[in-house]
């Protein structure tokens, strides 16, 4: 099989290929580079903070202004967060077929801003809203079209995130180089300082637009975070000339699906013993593996029969059909998305426990005493900032601490691996649940000494800061989780397919919040039948056993942590052959 004629090329003639292919290769080694990531990340950390700025607060939007029941408002958002899950593949798809990453990010961004403008209108438009219902009694409820106008918004909001989420990280990380060799020759993880800069979003979004939501009005408190993402287009775009921009080269998914074409045609065909002898084509699989090409593994070796050379193929010099044909390389790159599934799936139950914590949670704050003075109250929805102090304290406590501590010991550069870091992080986070429903007993406790269980306006004397333990323990679960995940993927994934594999992040929470709110419907209609106290009740949380539905969630938790646990036993991490200045590295 031959790729492509022989033309012959007189020496002048090869003098300026050599020539024009140094010139190329000195002006891609000008692009990139830390210079690139402020241009980069400040999309990303616009994002963040209008994320948190727009959803940290909608559960109080939804009851109190739109007037909505606990359950329903809950369940809108762990939709629309579920819809935003899985938009990134999407997106994901689209930059790595033919888009790139750089016209997706700012796709997904004009959309996004497009959805926090429908917002503003639904929020400063008398007509997109019901009437004002401060008892919380007897309220009228949002109509069909004020909800129809919110959706839609939402769903801008999501298809934008689909654009932004799975390129923006893959997009900096290609900026620095991820070989092994360039992550080893940096003193610093950049998935630990990407999302501590993120977290810095989020704290000044749950406290500055948090405070101007519920103190000045929700048209300015959601204006805020979209002049923001605007300004951060506008930075993006400027930094364009000194961006690194690899070319996409196809759909992934056409590959794979060539891979499993070719495998099931040559179904009866025996592989050689000799995994050598199976088809491999340096040229072919150039500019899918710049980094290097990804070597045979004995896993999965039926799907080897796709890189079987036939007897006709060999003497065939057509450029070999794909469909009938594969390289080890691309036969690879199969294997390591399927060894990448059940991880990706142990990430899907925490989510289910997690995703309506949230809600739950500002609600509990909403029922206590948050006076720090006589004039000044901490919103509900700012408590949050005490998960993200958290993170931001972990982050830099791993980084500085951990890391160099854990490295003595493992002789791993990043100290432990990013399964061990994911595990850990699922540990912490039981016990932070643990410790809502502790905290759950402790609050409703208190409303029953004072006779305030009927009463679901009033303020239950007991400090706000009783919820701080679960979000700082969660903060922590998730400086370990997240990074853990989003590094995993990108590492473990075919380069190829980064953004495709940063996406399996965002499903994972997709998943798990669509599961999230059947669960939490199902506990809801469950416990209140046949007259029994309904644990996660509309209107009245004083009347609810929320440590119940805390309880439950720990338990699945355990349950995921003893099935990955199983998962990670049975794992291999890819084999790659890098190419670093002319060695050749397995």
């Amino acid at each position: 099989m031959e790729l492509e004629e022989n033309i012959p090329v007189n020496e002048e003639g090869r003098r300026e290929i050599e020539k024009k292919k140094l010139l190329k290769e000195e002006e891609e080694k000008e692009l990139g580079g830390v210079k690139t990531l402020p241009f980069i990340i400040s999309n990303e950390i616009s994002e963040k903070f209008a994320t948190e700025g727009f959803h940290g607060n909608m559960i109080t939007y939804l009851t109190l202004v739109l007037n909505l029941p606990l359950v329903k408002a809950s369940n809108i958002l762990a939709n629309f967060n579920g819809l935003a899950g899985f938009t990134p593949l999407v997106g994901a798809l689209i930059a790595d077929s033919f888009a790139g990453r750089f016209w997706m990010i700012i796709a997904g961004s004009i959309l996004y801003v497009l959805g926090l403008a429908g917002v503003i209108l639904s929020a400063i438009l008398p007509g997109l809203r019901p009437p004002d219902c401060p008892t919380q009694e007897n309220c009228k409820e949002a109509s069909d079209l004020q909800l129809w106008v919110l959706y839609t918004s939402l769903l801008l909001t999501s298809l934008g995130l689909g654009g932004i989420r799975p390129c923006v990280v893959t997009f900096a990380a290609d900026q620095l180089g991820m070989s092994k060799n360039e992550v080893e020759s940096r003193s610093w993880n950049f998935f630990n300082w990407y999302f501590f800069s993120l977290e810095i979003a989020g704290l000044l979004a749950l406290t500055f637009v948090v405070y101007v939501q519920d103190h000045v009005g929700w048209g300015w408190g959601l204006g805020i975070p979209t002049i923001a993402m605007v300004l951060s287009i506008i930075v993006f775009i400027i930094g364009s000339p000194y961006y690194k921009k690899q070319k996409p080269e196809g759909s992934p998914l056409v590959r794979l699906a060539q891979v499993i074409a070719a495998a099931l045609h040559k179904r009866k065909a025996i592989a050689p013993a000799d995994s050598g002898l199976l088809y491999q084509n340096k040229e072919l699989d150039a500019t899918i593996s710049s980094n290097g090409r990804l070597l045979h593994t004995n896993q999965y070796k039926w799907f080897d029969k796709a890189a079987i050379v036939t007897v006709a193929e060999k003497s065939d010099s057509k450029p070999p059909n794909l469909w009938r044909v594969s390289t080890v390389h691309r036969v690879e790159e199969l294997k390591s998305i399927i060894r990448m599934l059940p991880i990706w799936a142990s990430g899907i139950l925490p989510i289910v426990a997690y995703s309506h914590q949230g809600s739950f949670s500002i609600q509990q704050a909403r029922t206590m005493d948050r006076s720090l003075s006589p004039s000044f109250k901490i919103p509900p929805a700012t408590m949050t900032i005490f998960q993200i102090l958290s993170i931001l304290i972990g982050l830099v406590l791993y980084e500085r601490l951990f890391v160099p501590f854990a490295r003595r010991f493992t002789r791993i550069p990043n100290g432990i691996t990013t399964l061990q870091r994911i595990g850990i992080g699922y540990a912490i986070n039981v016990f932070g649940t643990l410790i809502a429903a502790m905290v759950e007993i402790k609050r409703r406790g208190v409303a029953t000494n004072h006779n305030l269980l009927g009463k679901p306006t009033a303020v239950i004397p007991i400090s706000v800061f009783w919820l701080v333990p679960q979000y700082w323990v969660h903060g922590m679960a998730l400086a370990f989780i997240n990074v853990g995940r989003i590094e995993f993927f990108y590492d473990q994934s075919p380069e190829s397919m980064r953004s495709t594999s940063a996406s399996f992040f965002w499903i994972a929470i997709a998943l798990g919040n669509y599961a999230g709110t059947l669960m939490v419907s199902l506990i809801h209609d469950y416990t209140g039948k046949g007259g029994g106290r309904n644990w996660i009740p509309n209107r009245n949380l004083n009347r609810g056993r929320l440590e119940y539905y805390f309880l439950f969630v720990s338990g699945l938790q355990v349950v995921n942590m003893m099935y990955y646990l199983i998962c990670t036993k049975f794992y291999s991490y890819k084999a790659l052959e890098e190419v670093s200045e002319g060695i050749t590295e397995g």
